[in-house]
């Protein structure tokens, strides 16, 4: 009798653990005394599924305009915004959201408005409509780069997302 007690309680004890490891969560680290808009850090429990979103890449603003050139796509704010817009989408149809991406690695190209170099003021005013919102307070760990082009001349931006499955 004193065995059965004994291995139900250890049952008991193993599924608790097990239950608190299958109930730990993804952790952002922010970035300390510091109130930009990215995770210094983030980390992902045993258990979880990764899931890798491809480069994305801006929509066609105008329509009109040479399909080679940003004018066709616009400024490097309207590409991000058309860029985030795109892998919301991408992620809905995979039945997750902005608040579950975890990494984030961006290609900006040199604006010609900005003397060839990236626009990054332009890029964080369209980034900062998805992230550290109040709606969607969920910071990524991130990366900006300027890339010398990308495949479209009137490309200013791609973004590739790493989301976690919740």
């Amino acid at each position: 009798m004193i065995q059965v007690r004994i291995g139900a309680a250890m049952l008991m004890a193993g599924m608790l653990v097990a239950g608190s490891a299958m109930a730990q969560d993804i952790v952002r680290h922010k970035i300390p005394n510091s109130d930009f808009p990215i995770a210094q850090a983030v980390e992902i429990p045993a258990g979880k599924t990764t899931v890798y979103l491809s480069g994305a890449i801006p929509s066609v603003v105008d329509e009109q305009a040479d399909r080679s050139s940003v004018a066709a796509f616009g400024d490097t704010t309207t590409q991000t915004v058309s860029v985030l817009e795109s892998i919301e989408k991408t992620l809905e149809r995979l039945d997750l959201t902005m608040g579950d991406v975890v990494k984030m690695q961006v290609f900006l190209v040199g604006d010609p408005e900005n003397g060839g170099r990236m626009d990054f003021d332009g890029f964080m005013e369209g980034y900062t409509q998805f992230f550290g919102t109040e709606e969607q307070p969920n910071l990524p760990s991130r990366s900006v780069v300027q890339v010398a082009g990308l495949a479209n001349p009137g490309f200013l931006v791609e973004i590739e997302v790493t989301a976690v499955r919740p």
